[in-house]
């Protein structure tokens, strides 16, 4: 009798319907990690994005010159501030002072976000209010809610200072305060507070010997 090797109709098709059902759990499994690292790339985007934010604001606040020839040293409420600055977004701590503006304007998407205007000093500052235009630059988006604040300076104890909402003296504060909420925190690197002390204790009304 002829030994007969070989497979039957059936056992290939099952053979086939094996192979195809493991690629297709591979492909699964490629497909869900895809995208799992794309959400967790663009979670990684936002987080360094919203730290960059707050270090440059840090910066630019502590870069603080005390101005006063020109222009009052800080003024500002709990929507805008005004003030010179040695830090810029562009060239760092290396370049020309800078006029640095925040206004918290409504965000479009929802929620507020904080505008920011830089230009190079170069003589009195505007008296007036904040203005936002095109080329303004959005230094948060997406925010909850945008606030910020002035903490009187107390020359005995330089944390014992109030908060307050209106910064109109001729002094400087003892530190400023611009506290936010990301509107999706469950997704986001929220957004914490941002507090910057202001080293500068000189009454600014004193003029230095060589004036």
């Amino acid at each position: 009798m002829r030994d007969e090797r070989g497979v039957t109709l059936v056992e290939l098709v099952i053979a086939i319907t094996l192979v195809a059902a493991i690629i297709t759990g591979l492909l699964f499994a490629m497909k869900t990690s895809l995208l799992t690292y794309q959400k967790l790339d663009a979670r990684l985007d936002e987080d360094t994005r919203t730290m960059r934010i707050s270090q440059a604001l840090e910066r630019q606040i502590s870069g603080l010159i005390p101005v006063v020839r020109d222009c009052p040293a800080l003024r500002g409420d709990q929507e805008s501030v005004r003030f010179v600055s040695g830090y810029s977004l562009a060239e760092g701590s290396r370049g020309y002072p800078r006029v640095i503006e925040y206004r918290v304007v409504p965000d479009p998407a929802g929620g507020v976000r904080l505008m920011m205007n830089e230009r190079l000093y170069s003589g009195p500052c505007s008296p007036g209010p904040v203005e936002i235009d095109a080329q303004s630059i959005e230094a948060a988006g997406k925010l909850a809610y945008c606030r910020i604040g002035y903490r009187e300076f107390t020359r005995e104890d330089m944390m014992a200072g109030n908060w307050v909402a209106v910064w109109d003296r001729p002094t400087l504060p003892a530190a400023v305060r611009i506290e936010m909420a990301s509107m999706d925190a469950a997704t986001r690197l929220p957004m914490l507070a941002v507090n910057v002390p202001l080293r500068i204790t000189r009454d600014l009304g004193v003029p230095y010997v060589d004036q």
